[in-house]
């Protein structure tokens, strides 16, 4: 469902939590959790996950073009398009779970963010109820000011993506598997690059925006941003970590039990 976005678009009152608040759940209703990866990232990054996740959560990694088992397909650059070919795929996985998809939500961090409020947006299009959103390590997603490497010869471009990654892949370390990696890096970090919400309408999704409070790469103010993208409430979340916090165990064990929390919160 939907809400047209009003002339102006007072920002509701934000809340922010950190980590060390948020309970350790022992269980959840039973919930999917969709989630969407950041640029160079492929499924596999959150399918480790799934020894971490409370009861009750199953995890759902969306597999774009070009990576992992998918690696022949070529990649998109615009995030439309790719989710307009993920859609089906997730409907029929969800479709597969039953039960086990009681609840639906919906976890992207940077290029993920914008991969998963459009494919919301599609999902609630489609009459799939979406109990909340989560977006990770991200600005807004309308007036983005987000410097381009995409474009850059490969030495440039890898400089260029660890400044504004604020990561270091470890296939930067192998120079063959780096240019196996090469095409879909581009293409990811492209479609993050020329993402802009033109969106004339509000979703009717609860939507908690998260950071790492040590991120250099995305403020809170920025986080923030996404306070006027939602009718049905928003939550600032903050955790320890900075802009990549999610790679790290420890953090991804904090972030889960706060999906979880945030999600009861929804019910």
């Amino acid at each position: 469902m939907t809400t047209t976005v009003p002339a102006t678009t007072p920002a509701p009152t934000t809340t922010t939590v950190t980590a060390t608040t948020v309970p350790v759940p022992a269980t959840t209703a039973p919930t999917v959790l969709i989630c969407l990866p950041f640029a160079g990232a492929g499924a596999g990054f959150f399918r480790k996950w799934r020894s971490l996740a409370p009861e009750g959560l199953t995890l759902l990694p969306v597999q774009l073009p070009g990576r992992e088992e998918r690696y022949f397909e070529t990649p998109y650059t615009d995030v439309d398009q790719a989710m307009d070919e993920a859609l089906p795929r997730v409907l029929d996985q969800l479709a597969a779970l039953g039960e086990a998809a009681e609840r639906v939500a919906l976890f992207g961090h940077s290029l993920g963010a914008e991969l998963a409020f459009e494919l919301t947006r599609r999902l609630a299009a489609r009459g799939t109820t979406v109990s909340r959103l989560l977006v990770s390590g991200s600005p807004g997603p309308r007036d983005r000011q987000v410097e381009r490497v995409s474009h850059l010869d490969d030495e440039a471009f890898l400089e260029g993506l660890r400044r504004v990654a604020g990561y270091r892949h470890p296939a930067m370390d192998h120079p063959e598997l780096l240019q196996v990696m090469m095409p879909f890096l581009r293409a990811d970090n492209a479609m993050h690059e020329d993402y802009r919400s033109a969106h004339a309408e509000l979703l009717d999704v609860p939507v908690t925006s998260l950071r790492g409070r040590d991120d250099a790469l995305v403020s809170a103010a920025e986080a923030a941003e996404w306070s006027v993208e939602t009718t049905a409430g928003f939550r600032s979340v903050e955790l320890d970590g900075g802009h990549m916090y999610l790679t790290e165990t420890e953090h991804a064990e904090a972030l889960l039990r706060t999906v979880v929390d945030e999600l009861e919160r929804s019910r």
